[in-house]
């Protein structure tokens, strides 16, 4: 009695339903000093900030705004020491312009690649913020020579930045502001139907990003396993035209003996849901098969093997199930961009990993549902466990190509930072696929060898495998593990995400993984 009330004790707390501000971007070819708003946000470089014998500014957009102010602008970022440099920002309210005020932004010594424009973006929505504006645009003091193609980008990521920027979660907040930007206007990087179809594409992806954070940020007390299969349903439901959904319970994974899995979900009061997600073109014919697998731990204490000292993380451990976001959100974007020529299967084992008197213990030998046993020398190491099923289950659906994503070791954290996820294949051509979507998505990606030599510390004595090598070369392990349940003929990358999911700083998540997966999706189909 005393643990149910407990349970429904923990449970009081839920999510307000705030509703996201919407933001209206349009992209416009007019003379700036024309434009009538809020803010007037300029994106400058390093070399933009460059002036002549006279302190006249040499760039034609800063010299113009400069001249109307009669030299007030320049005056002004004199004294104020703002050279353009990377981070840097002003906004500053002087009368003689259309527009309220002029903000200038720094993008350092060049900038040409997503994340440069991304930020600026972000920049845009901080100063938003700050001054309560309700309408800005946003140009580049330096846009000629920019391709069609780059320009598309260009605004694309400008858009990104600001809709990911102005997003704050402050629904399990008691109070918060509410941003009032409702307009921004793109001013010199073109106009016509594929740029708005690129600006669509942004907001479309940013609103999946968007939701993918909410789920990580989610504490383990509201998003259980049955509370993410009802999130991931929803998703279903709401693009029935190309979604559908299968919801396994505990005992269907049974029956398809996924005993890994399970052997994971035994311990806890939340029972387990397998969460298969299956995207289909409204019409056309189906030339590339694909599966995207996420690790759904809605909270890891680490077993009887607890998670335990300085540098543990058992606080922000609702983040375990990060890569399921990356695949969930995946799955919302793509709802709504229907891309044709491509199927799409997206699967979450979704558990929690704790501790009982029914609970896995180290030493236990499981079976995975492909029939390999597993000595179970870490209970800790429980993903690669979650994932070993859903990796065969994803076979099972005839796919061409999988990819993995997993908050899987601390060990890919100390290789790569905290922004840079790891990526491991033994398939060149996937690898090369992936990397161009992040060329475009702008995240953060390094190839990680898969040395076949380490394998060794993975044997076990009475069983096909242990769960855990030692110490040294432990994503390696992780991933050469996971890879024992993968069919050869399929094509298959594991992402370990452990560090770019969390942004340490901000004490929130990042949305990492999703921009990149739509992307490769996109470049798999016809489109």
């Amino acid at each position: 009695m005393a643990r149910t009330v407990a349970r429904a004790t923990l449970v009081l707390t839920q999510p307000a339903n705030i509703e996201h501000p919407k933001i209206s971007f349009s992209a416009k070819e007019i003379d700036l000093v024309e434009w009538k708003g809020d803010i007037l946000a300029v994106g400058v470089t390093e070399k933009d900030m460059t002036k002549d014998e006279n302190s006249k500014f040499q760039n034609s957009v800063l010299k113009k705004i400069d001249g109307l102010l009669g030299g007030l602008l320049a005056e002004v970022l004199s004294e104020e020491n703002f050279t353009g440099k990377a981070g840097q920002s002003t906004v500053l309210r002087l009368p003689g312009l259309g527009s309220k005020r002029v903000g200038l932004i720094g993008l350092g010594k060049s900038a040409s690649t997503p994340a440069a424009f991304s930020g600026l973006g972000e920049a845009v929505a901080a100063a938003a913020k700050t001054a309560q504006a309700n309408s800005v645009a946003v140009v580049l003091a330096s846009s000629e020579g920019l391709s069609n193609e780059s320009k598309l980008r260009t605004a694309s990521s400008i858009a990104s930045g600001t809709v990911l920027g102005i997003h704050e979660d402050n629904r399990y907040k008691s109070e918060w502001k509410k941003p009032q930007l409702k307009s921004v206007d793109i001013l010199g990087l073109g106009t016509g139907p594929q740029l708005e179809k690129k600006l669509k594409y942004a907001e479309d992806v940013s609103s999946a990003i968007i939701f993918g954070r909410e789920l990580v940020n989610s504490p383990a007390n509201v998003l259980t396993p049955a509370a993410l299969a009802a999130e991931a349903s929803k998703i279903a439901s709401l693009y029935s035209d190309v979604l559908s959904a299968n919801i396994l319970t505990a005992e269907q994974c049974k029956e398809l003996k996924m005993g890994s899995y399970l052997g994971v979900a035994a311990a806890s009061a939340n029972p387990p849901y397998f969460i298969h997600l299956c995207y289909k073109p409204p019409s056309g014919p189906i030339k590339a098969k694909l599966a995207l697998v996420g690790k759904g731990l809605t909270f890891d204490s680490g077993g009887y093997n607890i998670k335990t000292g300085p540098g543990c993380s058992i606080e922000i451990m609702k983040i375990d199930m990060g890569g399921s976001a990356a695949v969930l959100g995946a799955a919302k974007a793509l709802g709504q961009i229907k891309p044709s020529g491509v199927e799409v299967h997206f699967i979450v084992a979704s558990c929690e990993n704790m501790i009982s008197g029914t609970g896995m213990r180290p030493g236990d030998i499981i079976t995975a549902s492909n029939g390999k046993t597993i000595e179970v020398n870490n209970t800790d190491a429980e993903g690669r466990l979650t994932l070993a099923d859903a990796l065969v289950y994803a076979c099972n659906q005839g796919v061409d190509k999988i990819i993995d994503l997993a908050t899987l070791t601390g060990a890919c954290i100390v290789a790569l930072g905290p922004s840079i996820a790891g990526v491991f294949t033994p398939s060149d051509d996937l690898a090369k696929e992936v990397f161009e979507a992040s060329d475009v998505s702008g995240e953060k990606f390094w190839r990680m060898p898969l040395e076949e030599s380490y394998w060794e510390s993975m044997k076990s004595g009475v069983a096909d495998m242990v769960n855990t090598g030692g110490r040294q070369g432990g994503a390696i392990t992780a991933a050469l593990f996971l890879k024992q349940f993968v069919d050869e003929k399929v094509q298959w990358m594991h992402i370990d995400l452990a560090g770019p999911v969390w942004n340490d700083k901000k004490h929130v998540a990042t949305g990492f993984g999703i921009s990149t997966l739509v992307e490769w999706v996109l470049q798999n189909s016809s489109k």
